[in-house]
């Protein structure tokens, strides 16, 4: 049963193709220490959530969330110019 949990809102106009762009990752989960999850709120709202056994397991899955999350972004921004 997860003890640990982090909950991330991000604001942005990017937030679908951010949240599509995750979906794999998200499908695929490769710590069973962990658990994520990823949806909407509205179409500016992306929610992560992110519950583990223990720190280094929430640790490991945030930095690789937190990591695609702001690839992500940064790609959306790239495509706009």
């Amino acid at each position: 049963m997860p003890q640990h949990e982090a909950v991330f809102r991000f604001f942005t106009d990017n937030a679908e193709q951010i949240y599509r762009a995750l979906q794999p990752e998200l499908s695929d989960e490769v710590n069973p220490r962990s658990v994520t999850r990823c949806w909407l709120e509205g179409t500016t709202t992306l929610v992560l959530q992110v519950e583990a056994e223990d720190t280094a397991a929430l640790r490991a899955a945030l930095n690789m969330y937190l990591r695609l999350v702001n690839i992500a972004s940064e790609v959306q921004e790239l495509v706009k110019k």
